[in-house]
């Protein structure tokens, strides 16, 4: 479908001499109205004027990489309508290219506008492809999923093996990945300070902080390098909050803000390459803090699209499954008017 589209882009940068850039945002930035703008104009029933101005202001993407052409564009914004992710992937004791395929179609075929593929088992590169060549909707990864995999200890992963699992992902035409380059240094005391008790996610953070906290974060020290990477193929930032609320006590304290801070400021580095970005979003927020979450996320990274993982309002819910209060908190947050997408 994307053939020609991107054919007649890759020959008019031909020339470029490795700074080639053939992002939505950049061509969105030169007045350029591309045919992927036409086509998710045509979905949301928005003029194709509407739809190249968000994405040059950052307040939209289209997560369409150049590698992947039988993608059906579609776009993520708060002037457009919510989409929803859903994750599949392998693990260690489950790895079968038509199982996930199998699922990469239910999910589709339920109406899911995005997919991420979380596989962390083996034969991740050879799944992911046989999910790429099969997905008329965008890929998502998270790429240091597959960085683990390839040492024998987390603390191993040096920032040569990320970049090289980073560029080897948007050859195969991943559309969006999520990268952790938020956490600091500076934020490993806040995080030790907060009262979680026993809740899992924040419990492995510290761990995994403990062991990493005399050495900067490679991600943010070398996000200059992965726009490059990005800018090439057209793939999207999904800038992952390693810090998100894993139970209420954690809504809205200070480690989780200290990080979104660091994400507003590294959407300005990406945007500075034309690079697009969304903003993954908290997971616990009682529903008296949702819209302080996302008025802060608003403002500190500048209107960037906002994608919610795990909305949820409680950790008890008696009687009634998680995904029900994941519900509340998702509606919630669409009745605001804000949330751009959420798994």
């Amino acid at each position: 479908m994307r053939d020609s589209w991107v054919e007649k882009r890759e020959a008019a940068q031909a020339n470029a001499n490795g700074s080639r850039n053939m992002s939505q945002m950049h061509l969105a930035r030169l007045g350029v109205i591309t045919e992927e703008m036409e086509y998710v104009a045509k979905r949301e029933k928005l003029d194709p004027e509407v739809v190249r101005s968000e994405v040059a202001r950052g307040r939209a993407i289209i997560p369409a990489n150049i590698h992947h052409r039988n993608l059906e564009p579609m776009g993520i914004g708060i002037a457009f309508n919510c989409k929803i992710n859903a994750n599949i992937g392998n693990s260690a004791t489950t790895s079968e290219i038509q199982e996930e395929l199998k699922k990469l179609h239910h999910a589709v075929h339920y109406g899911a506008d995005t997919v991420m593929d979380l596989s962390t088992g083996g034969n991740i590169p050879e799944i992911r492809q046989a999910i790429i060549n099969s997905s008329p909707v965008p890929i998502g990864t998270v790429p240091v999923y597959e960085a683990i995999s390839r040492v024998r200890r987390p603390e191993d992963i040096t920032i040569d093996l990320m970049l090289e699992v980073i560029e080897e992902q948007a050859e195969q035409g991943v559309d969006y990945m999520t990268i952790h380059a938020g956490v600091l240094r500076e934020h490993v005391p806040l995080v030790r300070e907060a009262d979680y008790g026993d809740c899992e996610p924040r419990r492995f953070a510290d761990g995994a902080l403990d062991g990493a906290s005399q050495e900067a974060n490679f991600l943010y020290e070398n996000i200059e390098k992965i726009c490059k990477i990005f800018k090439k193929h057209d793939v999207s930032f999904s800038f992952g909050d390693g810090l998100r609320p894993g139970c209420i006590a954690d809504a809205s304290d200070e480690a989780q803000f200290a990080e979104l801070k660091v994400l507003g400021e590294l959407t300005k580095k990406a945007w500075e390459h034309d690079v697009q970005v969304m903003i993954e979003g908290p997971g616990h927020i009682p529903l008296d803090k949702i819209k302080e979450q996302v008025d802060k996320e608003m403002e500190w990274c500048h209107e960037a699209p906002f994608y919610t993982l795990g909305p949820l309002v409680t950790d008890i819910c008696a009687g009634i499954r998680p995904h029900h209060e994941r519900d509340w908190g998702g509606d919630d947050r669409v009745c605001m008017g804000r949330r751009c997408c959420a798994t």
